[in-house]
């Protein structure tokens, strides 16, 4: 079984985090550790302080030496796809191959419409979206990108140094649409972020996201076993505690189900052939 935790870097301060996850760095049941993406804290007061997720995460990085780092999630609007390659590439060479990619749509109003940052129709959203996973995947991945999408353009686009996970840090998409989202993490992620729901949505979902494997085009297919009747992604689920805990004053718990991931080994930095059967347990959001 393997742990992980979120500290969402809202109404906290920067020494709190910190001392979590140097503690968290030196426990081994911990395999990764996660921040997020969001300008005005969620759930909660927006008014309220908020740390930004990427600058956080690679001081983190930096004051660790074994937790493998992401954010949960990347609202994939707030920065150009280009940008968001680079910064991926560069923090995955100063963790030393330990950052986990996670990217979704967006989905925050408030902020977006406060700092003047186009979020668009629900369509418009998974439109760009997808755009920006190919970009993505591409720039992590190849010595040029050209590219002549609705959303984006590049020719001849470069993206280096590129980190030391090859063919690119493992891709983390979060949603729950059946049709758009679950369809783009079949094709792009190496695991998937299933944001709530019952146990019996989450089993109707998985079921749809092993269905879109044989239809979706995978691009890492040739490298990756498919999805078997007991395989999932990686996913990551919350529920509703029936009381706060101390370590979170929202009351969730973070968890998560048996699955199949196609994970990094830490000795060569290679994707496997085969996927290595994986089970997360609670991922605690501090």
């Amino acid at each position: 079984m393997k742990f992980a935790f979120k500290t969402s870097p809202q109404n906290t301060t920067w020494a709190d985090m910190l001392a979590v996850w140097k503690a968290a760095d030196q426990i081994d049941v911990y395999e990764s550790g996660w921040t997020f993406d969001h300008f005005y804290p969620i759930f909660s007061d927006s008014t309220g302080p908020c740390l930004e997720g990427w600058v956080t995460l690679t001081a983190l990085a930096q004051a660790t030496e074994r937790l493998r780092v992401g954010v949960l999630v990347t609202g994939i609007h707030y920065r150009h796809p280009a940008v968001l390659a680079n910064m991926a590439s560069a923090l995955d060479i100063v963790s030393d191959g330990r950052l986990e990619l996670g990217i979704g749509a967006g989905w925050n109003e408030e902020e977006s419409e406060a700092y003047g940052i186009e979020l668009g129709s629900i369509r418009e959203r998974f439109d760009r979206f997808e755009e920006a996973c190919e970009v993505l995947t591409n720039l992590l991945s190849q010595e040029t990108t050209s590219f002549d999408g609705k959303f984006y353009q590049l020719k001849d686009a470069r993206n280096e140094p590129k980190g030391p996970q090859r063919p690119h840090p493992p891709i983390c998409i979060g949603g729950n649409g059946e049709k758009r989202t679950l369809r783009i993490t079949a094709r792009y992620a190496q695991h998937w972020n299933f944001v709530g729901g019952t146990p019996q949505e989450f089993a109707r979902k998985r079921d749809v996201l092993a269905r879109h494997w044989p239809t979706s085009g995978g691009i890492h297919r040739k490298s990756c076993s498919p999805p078997t009747s007991d395989w999932t992604p990686t996913a990551i689920t919350k529920r509703r505690c029936p009381k706060p805990r101390p370590w979170n004053r929202r009351g969730w718990i973070w968890r998560s189900s048996i699955c199949r991931r196609r994970t990094i080994p830490r000795c060569s930095n290679r994707w496997p052939t085969r996927s290595p059967l994986r089970v997360y347990g609670i991922r605690r959001h501090f």
